[in-house]
């Protein structure tokens, strides 16, 4: 970085999700977007559940919002926006992720909810970042979960025809579709210790925080999912597979992302 860069150079992320019950998931992508290096991060939540993130990070803006229209001022303030982690599909939900994707042209990365409600309402946009799980995979295609597992290769090409961008298939060998013309990216890394809940939301949080600091979607996916995978491996290495949760990768996001070898 110059020396003389400061945090509007290194981009604004917006995350919109955490309702309730949903506020881990919100929280540790801001986490890891925060670790990642993005300049200022902003989180938007249903109304009471603020005060529980700001507690942890207080380097974390977080704001409540009752409706789309109080979301408007932060949609255009933001140069990057994450939707879905936390988010439900409440009416609440519904009407945020519909004003996010009618007036917010940016680059958007869309995850968990985010993805279900993609589902119900399928459409293209070719500066986003999908990423899906198997069985969210499933449903933007109307099929089972049992069907993408048989052939994760057929489902990723199909998921990038019917909604373009880039498509991250979460999983053992995560995969990343980044142009038609191209081989989709096989991530070699990552351990079983990554099965647990929120390592999906970290991931989001990581490529989100990349794109703010304006990395192209398409090199944001291929290095969050390597970096985060990594980070699972440098994590098992010290402490064992067994055990692992999503915030144990965050000192090792930090490392990786300034390209220092994990401490071990």
């Amino acid at each position: 970085r110059p020396r003389h860069m400061h945090k509007g150079e290194a981009g604004h992320l917006l995350l919109i999700g955490g309702d309730q019950g949903g506020t881990g998931a919100i929280f540790l992508a801001a986490s890891a977007a925060l670790r990642t290096g993005a300049g200022l991060v902003t989180v938007i939540t249903a109304p009471t559940v603020s005060t529980a993130i700001n507690y942890r990070y207080p380097e974390l803006r977080c704001y409540s919002v009752n409706n789309a229209i109080e979301l408007e001022p932060f949609l255009n303030q933001a140069t990057t926006i994450l939707i879905g982690p936390g988010f439900g599909q409440s009416y609440w939900a519904q009407t945020l992720w519909h004003k996010t994707l009618a007036n917010y042209p940016g680059p958007l990365i869309i995850d968990a909810d985010g993805l279900n409600l993609l589902a119900q309402n399928p459409q293209q946009r070719s500066n986003w970042v999908l990423t899906p799980h198997n069985a969210e995979a499933g449903r933007l295609l109307q099929q089972s979960t049992n069907q993408i597992i048989a052939n994760r290769l057929n489902a990723l090409q199909a998921l990038k025809q019917r909604y373009d961008g880039v498509i991250v298939l979460k999983g053992a060998g995560s995969l990343v579709a980044t142009a038609t013309d191209t081989p989709p990216g096989l991530c070699p890394y990552g351990n079983p210790g990554m099965a647990s809940g929120g390592m999906g939301d970290l991931l989001s949080g990581i490529i989100a925080g990349l794109v703010a600091q304006n990395v192209s979607a398409i090199d944001a996916a291929n290095l969050g999912v390597c970096i985060h995978a990594m980070a699972a491996d440098a994590s098992a290495q010290l402490h064992g597979e067994r055990g692992t949760i999503a915030s144990d990768l965050l000192p090792y996001v930090r490392h990786l992302v300034n390209n220092i070898a994990p401490a071990l």
